[in-house]
């Protein structure tokens, strides 16, 4: 829809929160290097602040949002699998399938080896950078924003509050929407985003010409989940083959993971503390919110 009409028909939360529900709750060049997507900055501490406002759909899309899931691991090659997973556009997957296989099986061992393997949730969003004092460039800009299921639960708890004495409040909403105060901070080692929080309900601007600037600045979202940025089924199982050291890999029946959340391997702007990572005990519960991929990876491949 054009920006007039965004305006005379304001996003529906019911309508948000109802494909929220009903989806359980990547384009293949990396957005590590990526110009268009901000990522949080932290002090020495592991300490950081900045103020988001997340915006509406745009033309043609339904929904404010896309997600995807990934995978990260080290196989025993020493090579590392990182890739998107086929299951966000409803195929089948071969690293799903392996880890069929191995959970199935029902040792103890193999079952760790599917927990870190699992796939991991990412959700992207348009963006205003409203405040980022460690980077103020970025302040005023229509960026991406890529985050996991701990800042999406906290979308859906400011649009559905569980009090009386709260309104609802559509975070994408250029006209009722709110602010969104993201507090890093650093627990056990790991980035914790439980302080953040939305602001008070408030237009984003009077000025409708600046809300329209804003409103065509933002990023095509379809990239994320278009099928020709993807890797072929065969091309990945060619590749996990390759980083787990086998030539041939047995194809199970794939996890269904659709009410499952992302891998305690992967990262990309979240993470949960070593005691969230609980080990699941059916096939249906092989996934965390484990976010902030990038550093974890660094981790990993310095202790390896």
């Amino acid at each position: 829809m054009s920006f007039a009409n965004l305006k005379r028909n304001k996003s529906n939360i019911s309508k948000l929160i109802q494909a929220a529900e009903s989806a359980g709750g990547g384009n293949e060049k990396k957005s590590y290097g990526d110009d268009r997507l901000w990522k949080p900055t932290v002090d020495k501490a592991g300490n950081g602040f900045a103020i988001l406002r997340f915006l509406p759909a745009a033309e043609g899309a339904e929904l404010p949002w896309v997600r995807y899931w990934d995978h990260g691991f080290k196989g025993p090659t020493g090579q590392w699998y990182i890739e998107k997973s086929l299951t966000s556009i409803g195929q089948q997957d071969p690293v799903s399938e392996h880890n069929s296989e191995l959970w199935n099986t029902g040792i103890e061992a193999n079952k760790d080896t599917v927990r870190r393997q699992k796939r991991r949730l990412h959700y992207v969003v348009n963006a205003l950078v409203v405040s980022d004092p460690a980077n103020p460039q970025n302040e005023g800009k229509v960026m991406l924003y890529q985050f996991g299921k701990k800042i999406f639960d906290k979308i859906m708890d400011v649009m559905q509050p569980q009090f009386q004495d709260e309104d609802p409040i559509n975070p994408f909403d250029f006209w009722a929407g709110a602010n969104f105060k993201l507090k890093i901070r650093q627990v056990e080692g790991y980035r914790n985003y439980d302080k953040s929080e939305f602001a008070s309900g408030t237009a984003l601007s009077q000025d409708d010409d600046e809300l329209e600037g804003y409103y065509n600045s933002m990023h095509d979202l379809t990239e994320f989940t278009d099928a020709k940025n993807y890797k072929t089924y065969d091309e990945l199982k060619t590749k996990l083959d390759r980083v787990l050291g086998n030539q041939t890999m047995t194809t199970a029946a794939a996890v269904s993971l659709d009410t499952a959340e992302p891998a305690p391997v992967m990262a990309s702007m979240e993470a949960t503390s070593p005691s969230e990572t609980i080990a699941p005990t059916t096939a249906a519960e092989m996934s965390e919110d484990n976010d902030d991929t990038m550093s974890y990876f660094a981790k990993l491949a310095a202790e390896g």
